[in-house]
């Protein structure tokens, strides 16, 4: 296929899929691009994914996970009746899914948990897009299944996998062969593979980072992300009332925004977009005519309003020397070391002459293996069910509001950001 700048790439996340009306308006809103070639990345329908987490977890520790694995089935064969009937071929390719699912379950768990977990929990996006896309050929929409874990390929970091650009050129040349036949591609997000075949994941909402690996490799016009919100907005709706639609912003603001935990854009996304100047649009999937929001290289519009970001279910970990001696840049060294073999990532940190301190993600598996090898050396203590709060653009009238009754942990600013850890 030679207009390769033709192709419009389309993210649909969990919520735009979560039930059979859901999945009929995915087709009304690409029936508006008839004609266009499309690649659509969707993630598991719902919670699907939290709850394959459940069963892996369960599985792993050889506890019951069949009544859960059960409500899965229920849940996606209940969407598949509502859609396709009585019609089998609805159904068929959903079922093959859940019979090879259920054979990995059925067999026994290997020793890496991040390995398993890329197993078992990458089935929700295949599931979905299984769904989907028997729906869209339904309602003669000329879309073709493609699947992930043969056409983005990616190290073994299991859980967390770096792409391997070079290696992901043979994936995007199926898609281009497809689109001389089909006019959508419907594929996953999340998922792919490594060289010796095994699926990998690109760690949790990952799917943005598909669209926008996609996007790269096929040299696409555009990526929108379809949303239940109107846009980017300048905060989390579940948690503030009056929030502001951030019209347009650049890419560099977005990077920012991102890394620092707003849950509209998975952090990865911005830079291969940036790199080629596609533009990525938010639009929204209940009101696909509105306006959405626009990130591209323009800074003009960066500092009109102020960002607020929570990161909640954050762990604060002190580490400090058993003798009082100084953290120097060995044991720095070695810290890092361990973080980055275990995947855990630093939201914020700070350091004093007999102490680090980190700010993390709670995740059990990975803190009980990350605060044993550190016992080892250093003393470690920590608090839970903290917050973390990133203030973009502020001002100390909403610092002070924001903070009010509130235990501060740690604090940093810089002249655009105040980050603080609060319980």
């Amino acid at each position: 296929m030679n207009a390769q700048s033709r192709i419009k790439v389309f993210k649909f996340g969990g919520a735009s899929v979560k039930e059979a009306s859901a999945v009929e308006n995915v087709a009304n809103i690409l029936k508006r691009f008839t004609g266009e070639k499309l690649v659509v990345v969707i993630s598991a329908m719902g919670k699907t994914t939290n709850v394959l987490e459940q069963i892996h977890k369960a599985r792993f520790h050889k506890q019951d996970y069949k009544p859960v694995f059960k409500e899965v089935k229920d849940y996606h064969r209940n969407i598949c009746t509502a859609l396709f009937e009585n019609e089998l071929s609805g159904f068929a390719q959903m079922e093959n899914l859940f019979d090879n699912l259920e054979e990995i379950l059925l067999t026994p768990s290997g020793p890496d948990y991040d390995r398993e977990y890329d197993r078992i929990v990458s089935y929700g996006e295949l599931i979905s897009t299984a769904i989907v896309n028997a729906y869209l050929v339904k309602v003669n929409l000329s879309s073709a299944w493609m699947d992930a874990r043969r056409l983005i390929r990616t190290d073994n970091r299991f859980r967390d996998a770096r792409v391997n650009w070079s290696g992901s050129e043979i994936g995007r040349d199926h898609i281009l062969d497809t689109l001389e036949k089909k006019d959508i591609v419907i594929t996953q997000g999340f998922i792919g593979h490594d060289s010796l075949g095994n699926t990998t994941t690109l760690g949790r909402e990952g799917s943005d980072f598909t669209a926008a690996i996609l996007a790269y490799l096929l040299n696409a016009e555009s990526v929108t992300i379809w949303k239940d919100v109107p846009g980017m907005l300048n905060a989390d709706p579940k948690w503030f009332k009056d929030t502001v639609k951030l019209d347009k912003i650049s890419f560099r603001e977005a990077i920012e925004l991102a890394y620092f935990g707003a849950s509209v854009i998975h952090p990865k996304t911005i830079k291969p977009l940036q790199n080629k100047g596609i533009p990525l649009y938010i639009k929204s999937f209940i009101d696909p005519d509105a306006s959405g929001s626009v990130i591209q290289e323009s800074v003009e519009y960066d500092n009109l309003v102020p960002s607020y970001i929570f990161k909640r279910d954050q762990v604060l970990v002190s580490i400090s020397t058993r003798d009082f001696s100084f953290v120097v840049e060995d044991d720095l060294r070695d810290i890092f070391q361990l973080l980055s073999e275990l995947g855990v990532r630093v939201n914020l940190m700070e350091n004093s002459a007999i102490s680090f301190s980190i700010c993390i993600d709670k995740d059990e598996y990975k803190q009980e293996k990350l605060f044993e090898l550190l016992r080892a050396k250093y003393q470690v203590r920590y608090n839970e069910n903290l917050t973390l709060m990133t203030i973009r653009h502020y001002d100390d009238k909403t610092v002070n509001m924001l903070t009010k009754d509130r235990e501060l942990m740690m604090e940093q600013r810089s002249r655009q950001t105040i980050r603080m850890v609060v319980r």
